[in-house]
């Protein structure tokens, strides 16, 4: 199946320059520093809505299983990884810098990430039901079915760098 989100290549490489000019984390090594491109969700308007969350604060955690993780991405999730993150039409919105990653089968993810995933009604509950429906739907792609104790890559970020 395609890529439901198409990157805006030239818009992408435009917005990382920008990132990189700035330099608001204060690297030395800022311009060689890999950045990776991804969104949340699965169609253009769970992206948009997911960035949504993301850009006024509300969402500060995310999740993947690490099976996605390791079939998609050649270098492993790590603390400053560095990730532009598009909108539903392919263009970059936002950098994140992830602050932690904590490899949790998904039958261990706790209340307070769920709340952190900021994402329905921020409850234990609600957050296992949707994030079922979304691994049903995305780890047969790569020939995977959701258990209980399959890895979750919790990821914990912060917004490094934004344009109006």
């Amino acid at each position: 199946m395609p890529n439901p989100i198409v990157p805006n290549q030239d818009q992408i490489d435009a917005f990382v320059t920008r990132f990189r000019s700035s330099n608001p984390i204060s690297d030395p090594d800022i311009h060689s520093k890999p950045v990776v491109t991804d969104y949340f969700g699965d169609s253009p308007e769970m992206a948009n809505r997911l960035l949504q969350l993301v850009l006024n604060g509300t969402k500060i955690a995310t999740c993947s299983s690490k099976w996605e993780w390791e079939h998609e991405n050649e270098m492993p999730l790590t603390p400053g990884t560095l990730a532009v993150i598009l909108d539903g039409a392919g263009n970059a919105r936002c950098i994140l810098e992830t602050l932690s990653v904590t490899p949790t089968p998904f039958c261990d993810v706790d209340e307070q990430f769920a709340y952190d995933e900021g994402e329905g009604e921020r409850t234990l509950d609600w957050w296992r039901q949707a994030h079922w429906e979304f691994f049903s739907r995305t780890l047969p792609k790569i020939g995977k079915r959701p258990s209980e104790d399959m890895i979750l890559l919790c990821e914990r970020f912060r917004v490094i760098y934004q344009e109006d």
